[in-house]
């Protein structure tokens, strides 16, 4: 059993027992989270698909981290003018622990 989830924007495809990132959610470690933009639910050969959403679908995961990704450098430049820019950017992220699929 898997199901596509949207949360952040993103699609996610999940099943149980999956640790993926997504992100920033608010919550602690620890704390459970339900997704409800369930998009669309495959239980064998039976398969739901929402327009958009499937009716009283969700998904329950644990917050299992809450962190910061690795580090972008953004680079600017205008060549002959002395112009340079150099930033850095680390996303906030949440690792969630997929524990259940109900449809």
């Amino acid at each position: 059993m898997y199901a596509i989830v949207r949360t952040g924007g993103k699609q996610y495809q999940v099943t149980n027992g999956d640790r993926l990132r997504v992100e920033k959610l608010e919550g602690n470690v620890g704390d459970t989270v339900e997704l409800t933009d369930v998009l669309m639910v495959v239980d064998g050969e039976k398969t739901q698909i929402g327009r958009p959403v499937v009716e009283n679908a969700k998904v329950v995961a644990t917050i299992a981290e809450q962190g910061k990704a690795k580090k972008v450098i953004i680079f600017k430049k205008k060549r002959r003018k002395g112009y340079r820019l150099k930033k850095g950017h680390r996303q906030f992220y949440t690792a969630l622990q997929i524990q259940e699929i109900s449809a």
